[in-house]
């Protein structure tokens, strides 16, 4: 039997970099443990946001994109512990004190969140997660987290985000982005899903001044459709 092992593909990997952002994506499970597959939808989609966020950082920062072990989630393997992975890799490359941000889609968002109390972690982008309700009870307590959800997503809820996000409010710098007419594949709208990622990676990261809903989540607005 192969084993099945997390694999980081690089978008950017600049000799001295400031911070990283480690992409994850979603994808549901399937029956037995099947392979990640580097052309499937999920991790495709993860692509053009790499891509802005390498724009965005200007050479300063590392962005990788994490593919998991193996496809969805169970409860023997999580894409929890493929995150844990990633971070050990980017702690032995670049040191223990290079600052983190995840970023992850779907259950990629869940991830990151269960993922976001390493001490690495400067921040977290929740893109559409798929969440349950008591996760808001996660610990991440003085983390910057942001999350992006589109109101027409039928896969991911919407509300239980949102409860999630409030909770999170407790302990955590938390804002809260809905995106009009905004799916689970975030297609539509994409310019919005994409560079808030990219904006607030840069934000927490190298301190870059942002504009659009980053800018306004940053300058005090924390709750807003777009």
């Amino acid at each position: 039997m192969v084993e099945l092992r997390p694999r980081l593909i690089t978008t950017t990997a600049p000799s001295s970099p400031h911070g990283a952002v480690l992409l994850l994506h979603g994808g549901a499970a399937r029956r037995g443990m099947m392979r990640v597959s580097p052309t499937q939808q999920s991790v495709l989609r993860m692509v053009p946001i790499a891509a802005r966020v390498a724009v965005a950082g200007r050479g300063r920062l590392v962005v990788q994109r994490l593919l998991n072990s193996r496809r969805g989630w169970d409860a023997h393997h999580t894409p929890v512990r493929d995150v844990e992975w990633a971070l050990a890799q980017l702690a032995e490359r670049y040191g223990p004190e290079m600052p983190v941000c995840l970023v992850g889609h779907s259950l990629g968002g869940r991830a990151a969140l269960l993922a976001g109390g390493a001490p690495a972690v400067r921040s977290v982008v929740a893109l559409a997660p798929w969440l349950y309700p008591h996760e808001g009870h996660v610990g991440l307590r003085g983390k910057r987290v942001l999350f992006v959800h589109g109101d027409g997503d039928r896969v991911a809820s919407p509300s239980r985000s949102a409860s999630v996000a409030r909770d999170l409010e407790r302990t955590a710098d938390v804002g809260y982005v809905t995106v009009a007419g905004g799916r689970h594949a975030m297609l539509r709208r994409h310019h919005v899903f994409d560079g808030a990622a990219a904006d607030f990676a840069t934000a927490t990261l190298l301190g870059a001044e942002v504009g659009g809903a980053v800018g306004r989540v940053l300058s005090g607005d924390r709750w807003f459709e777009v």
